[in-house]
């Protein structure tokens, strides 16, 4: 309602690469999650371009961005954002009902997912009577049903007992190892260790880049 204009991202100029395992950090409105929104094509910039494996998701309209979700990005949200009335294998294939060619064998994807994170026994099973960690095995199942390029996890263990959390965080090295691409944003120094680099930001721009394996740190224009 103010006349005041935040710029939630600020002239970011970055680059994320196929297969790299990334964190994002930051203190309480640092724009986290505005780039994270921005990264799964939740949110358009205001300003700027935003290319999702070489294509301007600038120049796409809602059904065509709608259509670019459901294949090529997986979303996990700290509070799983399940639909309550349908069971864990719909659930899980919620991304495949919002394609327009949906692959024939989906439902023995989901399926095979669910074993995978642990829920074969479940299937039938509705949120209200999973657990916590059981809710988010079933986001991260929902999150690979459709193959997707990118994976984007917004505080995923957040709400895990830390057994739990770290059964999650060795799921998603399997996923790293595999080809994925993950990037992540948390508040935890323990769960940002486990990704290669780590992109900290402050005021809506990138303060500085750690890499993990190195423990090199630069720093960059935009923290000028």
């Amino acid at each position: 309602m103010g006349e005041e204009v935040v710029n939630a991202i600020d002239g970011i100029d970055f680059e994320f690469l196929r297969g790299q395992y990334w964190s994002i950090m930051g203190p309480s409105g640092s724009g986290k999650s505005t780039m994270l929104n921005l990264l799964g094509c939740l949110d358009r910039p205001s300003e700027g371009t935003y290319r999702l494996g070489g294509e301007d998701t600038g120049k796409l309209d809602d059904d065509a961005l709608s259509e670019l979700r459901s294949r090529r990005l997986g979303f996990i949200f700290q509070s799983y954002n399940l639909i309550p009335q349908l069971d864990v294998l719909d659930n899980i294939m919620v991304p495949l009902m919002y394609q327009s060619d949906p692959p024939p064998d989906g439902e023995a994807r989901a399926r095979e997912l669910a074993r995978r994170v642990g829920l074969a026994d479940r299937l039938s099973h509705r949120p209200r009577e999973l657990s916590g960690g059981q809710m988010q095995r079933v986001a991260i199942a929902r999150a690979l049903v459709n193959d997707p390029d990118l994976i984007l996890a917004d505080e995923a263990t957040g709400n895990l007992d830390s057994q739990t959390s770290a059964e999650i965080l060795t799921l998603f090295d399997e996923l790293h190892g595999e080809g994925k691409t993950l990037i992540f944003v948390t508040h935890e120094d323990t769960v940002a260790a486990r990704a290669e680099r780590v992109l900290v930001m402050g005021d809506g721009k990138v303060l500085h880049v750690r890499d993990n394996a190195t423990g090199e740190v630069k720093y960059t224009e935009n923290a000028s």
